[in-house]
């Protein structure tokens, strides 16, 4: 197992040419594509989810549910269709940035850190996307590798979103997406030859619960890439994050539906614990810094402003809190974190 401080530039190889930008989509969900029957199946599925949790769980997820139906149609229309941070240059001014490509850049430098083959047979075929929000990164891994890519998220409306995106750019037979809790995945053991997690990590209760399933779901030999936020990891003599860190970490849980948090190190000793292989860890804080201060500037523009009003209250306190993000990042409490790993034959 090999652990990469932030202070190692990572070696970039050529990237792809940056993706062509997507016609802005309309505010409101859900969209006339959404028959009635689905948004009500959906609706089920999320019940069902989350009928069987213990009620803290519960309201977690219902919470995260509904702040994703919220918020997802706001940043695909301003951000597009990949919910996640981006991979900057160290330094680099984020106004000068394509967020849009640097969003894609994050992808392919998650995939190149956990040594994914593009070579023939060694090229994944199978994938899950484990909180796909509105399904960027599948219809992107499935276009990449020919892959068959299924996806899952709490929020219906992100699911009902990337399967009508997946349709209209002729992935319906490639990509699938569905309402499901990452601590229990309605699928069979070792399907997936690569697993796929961005920024869902933070929003699981039970860590150790969550990694079992994303290795029960990895087929032998198969990838897990997991691309997450994790507090800094504490010093020998630290038994606990000081009471003004915990603080600020408890405004952000608050108001973006996060549990308890976690160190890279905690991630990396519960892989261990399961006998997963190649497992290596970086921290890539410096390589998102432009991302949250180029998010609060898209809120600030009108289109912005009046997108984020019509949003609904869930969003609004998570706008509210995102210089609470730069804080954390900035005094190096808040770490930006890639662990991947490898399943035994």
């Amino acid at each position: 197992m090999a652990i990469i401080p932030a202070s190692c530039k990572c070696h970039l190889l050529p990237l792809l040419q940056p993706p062509q930008r997507l016609p802005s989509p309309p505010h409101v969900w859900p969209r006339p594509a959404v028959t009635a029957p689905t948004s009500r199946r959906f609706a089920r599925l999320t019940a069902a989810a989350i009928s069987t949790m213990s009620p803290e769980d519960a309201s977690l997820k219902k919470g995260i549910a509904e702040l994703y139906d919220q918020s997802s149609g706001l940043w695909e229309d301003i951000w597009g269709d990949h919910m996640h941070h981006g991979f900057y240059e160290p330094d680099s001014a984020a106004s000068d940035a394509d967020h849009r490509f640097a969003q894609i850049r994050m992808i392919e430098e998650s995939l190149r850190f956990a040594g994914v083959s593009e070579e023939g047979e060694k090229r994944p075929k199978r994938v899950v996307d484990v909180g796909c929000g509105i399904g960027g990164s599948s219809r992107y891994l499935a276009k990449k590798y020919g892959a068959s890519c299924q996806g899952i998220t709490l929020s219906p409306l992100q699911a009902q979103r990337a399967q009508t995106l997946a349709a209209s750019q002729g992935l319906a037979d490639k990509v699938s997406f569905q309402v499901a809790d990452a601590l229990d995945q309605p699928f069979p053991d070792g399907q997936f030859d690569l697993v796929w997690s961005m920024e869902s990590g933070e929003h699981m209760p039970d860590k150790k619960k969550f990694v079992s399933e994303l290795a029960r779901v990895a087929a032998p030999g198969g990838t897990i890439i997991l691309v997450t936020w994790c507090h800094r990891d504490l010093s020998p003599s630290e038994e606990s994050l000081k009471p003004e860190e915990k603080a600020l970490l408890d405004k952000i849980c608050s108001a973006y539906y996060l549990p308890d948090w976690c160190s890279t190190t905690d991630y990396v000793k519960l892989l261990e614990s399961l006998s997963l292989q190649d497992i290596k860890a970086a921290d890539w804080s410096d390589y998102v810094a432009p991302f949250w201060p180029a998010v609060i500037r898209s809120a600030l523009t009108f289109k912005g402003f009046i997108s984020l009003l019509r949003s609904g209250w869930k969003t609004i306190r998570g706008a509210l809190v995102m210089p609470l993000m730069i804080r954390g990042y900035k005094m190096g409490l808040i770490k930006f974190a890639i662990i991947t790993c490898r399943k035994p034959e």
